[in-house]
């Protein structure tokens, strides 16, 4: 009996590690090919300017990310209820290397976290292409290196973030729900307490994403017995976040809600920015494509000075055509994939963060630093129309013709918009 339950724990970890981590020699190339890529990028920034970790500056330093609040407390518990214990072991880690200093080494490794983080992101991206969607290398490729360059995975691969582990966390439990569909198994009570805590305790609006595919679970709401087990997974998942979470607060639980609403009023409030424009040009855009920048001064109530970068929305009608290309393509792959039960987990997934920041309005205006909540999505959901018209050569032929030019746009504008990025970090981060 020992050797049963010895021989079925190995299996299920050989399982775990094989869904985690790279499992194919060519995966492994890729996986290495986006860690030297980004770690060149993250290695240039941590040693040679403070941006990445300054003792002396809270928040908004590029981009409105919180680095050194995050690492130092993992954030505020109404917005990220468990991120002090991960970052704890983060900054711990770091601390392991740099002998206890907040140096460049201390930078460098926070910076080769998130590297790491990314890169092991695009694998699941990869995976999911290949594994669920069975899509053609050549294509998976193209949506990989799309996805690559996108504004949001070149930030988070240098910045330690919460969004940073969120966007591993959620694509790993999307392609991990996708294989238990896909095999038409339940997703465990185990799983759906680890991604919990995972996923809603780094930002516990994300929590919900967890529970959407067991909506598409086989016969789920035909079958009482079935629902009940349903049921019962999700309350005990919810225990145990609550629990945690609670014990975090010593019990004070009104402190969450109490603070939670000041946070909805400081993050909410309308900008002189047009909505529209915050919605195009930060929330979608600006996640995909870099705009302009902002300068602005910024002080961290000490009396030490320092200036922020923002950004700016687009200023000319190309980056606008090329939202609203990828946008047509999104909603061209849910129209043409309507059935796919996993094409409807991605938009309800996608559709939880366009209610908080679009239509709640909560942090709409800097919107750009939340992509790793749902930026994934764009991606998989290309793959998914690909898979559409696998049996029309055609179709195929002008929708990779179509991300191709897409492709060779961001490029440009991205790397242009990264060396300008460079030029902020040496007037004032050097």
């Amino acid at each position: 009996m020992r050797k049963i339950i010895t021989l079925n724990l190995k299996q299920k970890l050989t399982g775990f590690l094989k869904t985690v981590f790279p499992e194919t020699k060519f995966e492994l190339f890729l996986f290495l090919l986006f860690l030297t890529a980004y770690g060149f990028l993250g290695t240039t920034i941590a040693l040679n300017y403070r941006i990445v970790f300054d003792d002396r500056i809270p928040w908004d330093a590029y981009f409105s990310f919180d680095n050194r609040a995050i690492v130092m407390t993992g954030g505020g518990f109404e917005r990220h209820p468990l991120a002090n214990y991960f970052f704890n072991w983060i900054r711990e880690f770091a601390y392991l290397f740099s002998h206890g200093k907040k140096d460049e080494t201390f930078r460098l490794v926070l910076a080769w976290c998130s590297n790491f983080a990314v890169s092991l992101s695009l694998i699941q991206i990869y995976k999911y292409l290949k594994n669920i969607i069975a899509l053609p290398q050549k294509i998976s490729l193209l949506i990989l290196f799309f996805f690559s360059f996108f504004t949001t995975p070149i930030l988070l691969s240098f910045t330690p973030e919460t969004y940073t582990y969120t966007l591993l966390f959620l694509v790993l439990f999307n392609y991990y729900a996708a294989l238990k569909l896909r095999k038409e198994e339940k997703i465990s009570a185990a799983a759906l307490a680890l991604a919990g805590v995972a996923i809603g305790g780094l930002t516990v609006t994300n929590i919900v994403k967890v529970y959407i595919p067991l909506l598409f679970e086989k016969k789920v709401f035909r079958n009482w017995r079935k629902f009940g087990n349903l049921v019962l997974r999700v309350v005990i998942s919810v225990s145990v976040f609550v629990l945690l979470f609670l014990y975090r607060l010593d019990f004070k639980f009104l402190n969450f809600l109490n603070k939670s609403g000041e946070q909805y009023e400081k993050f909410s409030n309308p900008k002189v920015t047009p909505v529209w424009d915050m919605m195009v040009s930060w929330f979608f855009g600006g996640n995909l494509l870099f705009s302009s920048f902002a300068t602005r001064d910024y002080h961290n109530k000490k009396g030490f000075q320092y200036k922020a970068l923002f950004m700016d929305v687009y200023s000319s009608a190309v980056p606008y055509l090329f939202v609203a290309a990828v946008l047509t393509l999104v909603l061209w792959s849910f129209a043409k994939n309507f059935k796919n039960k996993f094409v409807h987990i991605l938009m309800i997934s996608f559709l939880v963060d366009i209610v908080i920041h679009c239509i709640l309005k909560f942090g709409l205006h800097t919107s750009y630093i939340y992509g790793g909540h749902f930026i994934f999505v764009i991606p998989l959901l290309l793959g998914w129309l690909f898979y559409g018209y696998k049996d029309s050569p055609k179709t195929l032929s002008f929708l990779y013709g179509t991300v191709s030019v897409l492709f060779f746009y961001l490029i440009i504008n991205n790397i242009f918009r990264m060396a300008e990025f460079f030029e902020f970090l040496e007037m004032y981060y050097r």
